[in-house]
């Protein structure tokens, strides 16, 4: 019930909220769904509502960006997280029919990657990356290089996080299907779980030091040498016999004391 009416309003209109009720989520959704086609294209929220302020002069909030965004990408067929997850026993299952005795638990190695590490160094480079997806996680991987210098994917993993567990999981798998022969070399970060990993499954095999991780570690503690620095360090871990490599690495230790 009305009790009072006032004829002159005092409010400034810089306090004035205007709210779109047609702009839903759905409607959002079917602005935006072109830009979406490109699965290489990252779109966030915040470009939903950039998108929208450009386009139509509408300003939405974040949430609804967000929901708009996700219609959109089920409606494209891109389908969601948990489609995608239930795909994988089919996946899986399929993989096992077509490579026999090949494919070992949640764990992806080819069987035209394990045929054709026989023919590569045994030098295995192993790393991971934190996934950004709904459900997290951490993917696992490990490659090395082909007679023609390419880089020859050898598996991949899943695992909850970088941890002593996940890393001495993933190793093992690689030790089951791929073996260890003589020479085996393990390259990867400074990573404290992959040395303890790499110490328990591979404790014949050199473990060494990736040479773009340690430079990176190298130019965060001498900041003002970083050129200087680069120039000798690469020099250093590319000398092909320990006299050179000693040489280069007494210029190094000059250069950055």
């Amino acid at each position: 019930m009305v009790t009072k009416y006032e004829r002159k309003h005092t409010c400034a209109t810089d306090f004035k909220k205007v709210r779109y009720r047609q702009a839903t989520s759905w409607v959002v959704g079917e602005c935006v769904k072109k830009r979406l086609i490109n699965p290489r294209r990252v779109f966030k929220p915040r470009d939903v509502i950039d998108d929208m302020k450009r386009k139509f002069g509408v300003d939405i909030s974040y949430s609804v960006a967000w929901r708009g965004r996700e219609y959109a990408y089920e409606n494209l067929s891109l389908g969601t997280p948990e489609q995608s997850y239930s795909l994988l026993p089919g996946y899986l299952h399929m993989l096992r029919e077509t490579n026999p005795d090949r494919f070992k638990y949640l764990f992806i190695a080819f069987d035209a990657s394990i045929k054709g590490f026989q023919y590569c160094r045994p030098v295995v480079s192993i790393d991971a990356t934190h996934m950004k997806g709904k459900y997290r996680g951490v993917l696992f991987m490990a490659v090395c290089h082909d007679a023609n210098q390419q880089i020859f994917p050898l598996a991949f993993g899943i695992g909850d996080s970088e941890n002593d567990v996940a890393w001495t999981w993933f190793l093992r798998r690689i030790k089951d299907v791929f073996g260890e022969r003589p020479g085996h070399v393990i390259v990867s970060d400074r990573h404290r779980s992959i040395n303890n990993a790499v110490n328990e499954v591979f404790p014949n095999a050199f473990h060494g030091i990736c040479m773009y991780h340690l430079l990176n570690n190298l130019k965060n503690k001498f900041k003002t040498k970083t050129k200087e620095l680069e120039q000798h360090y690469i020099q250093t871990a590319k000398a092909y016999n320990l006299q050179e490599f000693h040489v280069l690495f007494y210029t190094l230790c000059c250069a950055v004391p």
